[in-house]
């Protein structure tokens, strides 16, 4: 990370001495005039904020457009038939073979990534600072809430793979850096707890800088006249993005109080993430915030179109996904069970995924959905300290998903409700192995289909990079 940091400042110096060579000339560095055109005008601060938004969105950029959503974390989680065909490309990664190369490589593609854009974050904020007037107090606010709130997820992200169980292992173990400036120097790794207070700060001080956010007043504003940036917040770090963060965060945590206390401001403005409606093909309508992913149909046809032989295609086997929907008993109708729209036939004696596909992609094309309400919800079930309100809200996805109510409960079979509820809601949105490791899970099902596996602590946590621990040994 560091050598990529020495980089760029190395290519800005060398334009700014080549500047200074003619010191008779009042000529500004060839970097500051690109950064004063940059921020110049609204227009063209916006654009180096969307910038950001398309890099998290970027199929190749290693992070939500495919890596992070359609792939790893549900390879991780055992969502598909690989565990134990050794030719498939990704038995490396079903098996957690972290030293495999493709396996760290790919770890260090998600590593470097996501520093990268957190850098890039800390740099469109610091020139916030030294380009003041540009924006309006109201606009510079809601661009800098957007991009803390970036921030704080990439580092909670990076914590959620590469960090302990946090509730489990040590907390005060050593686990990743967390960067607020652009500097290239490295930051030293903290301990998890340390990395979860910056990361609840970024979302308060993320929350108080959006507190004038008009999704907060008018909603989602798709299709509506107001300008560009600020049409379909939910493709942004919005005021309910970051409170939904908090919620997910706090949950992580362990503090289901606050947790509770968040996910009940989203389940108050419900109506702003209108419910799935049957007419349409997915859920992105329910969407709190997700990424624009302009080359979603070829990462569809990369790991789920049907034509993929059975080593390279990602897909459960038909026993494994009649199990997550409960076909044998009420799956049947799950709007996103086995026999809707989410699932088709094709060339394999198995159903396979199509949320992805060209032309079923609803309200939204081209989209990942990176918080939803429904989740939502289902923190709000497990928090809940009062059983029948808890029931409740479980009961208020799953009367939306067409299945009945879930009568009556304990918590201990709530929890297992819940637990359901995650492994038939978040398939290619990368948040079911997340929800395993929180709960330390030591046994968990199969994509093959042949009952479950086991899972060993040391299974959950990704090592950090070789190219990270290299670059903290010669500097």
């Amino acid at each position: 990370m560091k050598k990529h940091y020495n980089k760029i400042f190395l290519g800005l110096s060398i334009l700014t001495s080549i500047s200074s060579c003619n010191k008779f000339l009042d000529v500004q560095p060839e970097d500051k005039l690109l950064e004063t055109q940059i921020y110049s005008t609204p227009k063209k601060a916006y654009t180096a904020l969307n910038g950001l938004y398309m890099v998290l969105g970027d199929k190749d950029g290693a992070l939500y457009g495919e890596t992070l959503t359609l792939k790893v974390p549900d390879i991780l989680a055992q969502r598909y038939n690989i565990y134990g065909n050794s030719m498939h490309t990704s038995y490396p990664f079903a098996n957690y073979t972290y030293a495999d190369a493709a396996v760290s490589g790919t770890m260090g593609a998600i590593w470097a990534a996501a520093y990268r854009t957190i850098f890039g974050a800390n740099t469109f904020l610091t020139n916030l600072e030294a380009y003041p007037g540009v924006l309006t107090p109201q606009m510079d606010s809601i661009c800098r809430g957007e991009a803390i709130a970036m921030r704080a997820m990439l580092h909670f992200d990076m914590l959620r793979l590469f960090g302990p169980r946090y509730n489990y292992d040590d907390s005060v173990a050593l686990s990743i850096p967390y960067y607020t400036q652009p500097n290239v120097q490295i930051n030293p790794l903290l301990p998890a707890n340390q990395v979860m207070d910056s990361i609840l700060t970024d979302l308060n001080n993320a929350e108080g800088l959006l507190s004038q956010d008009p999704v907060i007043t008018q909603g989602v504003m798709y299709n509506t006249n107001t300008s560009d940036f600020m049409q379909n917040r939910n493709y942004r770090f919005n005021y309910f993005a970051v409170k939904a963060l908090q919620a997910r965060v706090n949950m992580y945590r362990g503090n289901k109080p606050a947790a509770l206390a968040a996910a009940k401001v989203i389940i108050g403005n419900s109506a702003k993430f209108p419910w799935y409606v049957s007419s349409k093909n997915n859920f992105s309508a329910e969407m709190i915030m997700g990424v624009s992913a302009v080359n979603l149909t070829k990462s569809f046809q990369a790991v789920f179109i049907t034509d993929l032989d059975d080593n390279n295609i990602l897909a459960p086997s038909d026993i494994s996904l009649k199990a997550v929907y409960e076909n044998s008993t009420i799956g049947t109708n799950d709007f996103r069970g086995v026999n809707s729209q989410s699932w088709q036939t094709g060339t394999h004696p198995y159903l396979t995924f199509c949320n992805y596909k060209s032309g079923f992609t609803g309200l939204y094309p081209n989209t990942i959905a990176l918080l939803k309400k429904s989740e939502m919800f289902y923190i709000a079930a497990e928090c809940e300290p009062n059983l029948t309100q808890a029931i409740g809200y479980l009961d208020s996805v799953r009367v939306q998903r067409n299945l009945p109510y879930s009568g009556t409960l304990t918590a201990t079979t709530l929890k297992t409700e819940i637990q359901k509820e995650y492994q038939k809601e978040f398939f290619g949105e990368g948040q079911l192995f997340y929800y395993y490791k929180r709960n330390n899970l030591t046994s968990i099902p199969s994509g093959t289909g042949a009952g479950n596996i086991t899972i060993l602590p040391a299974n959950y946590v990704v090592p950090l990079p070789q190219s990270e621990i290299t670059n903290r040994l010669i500097n």
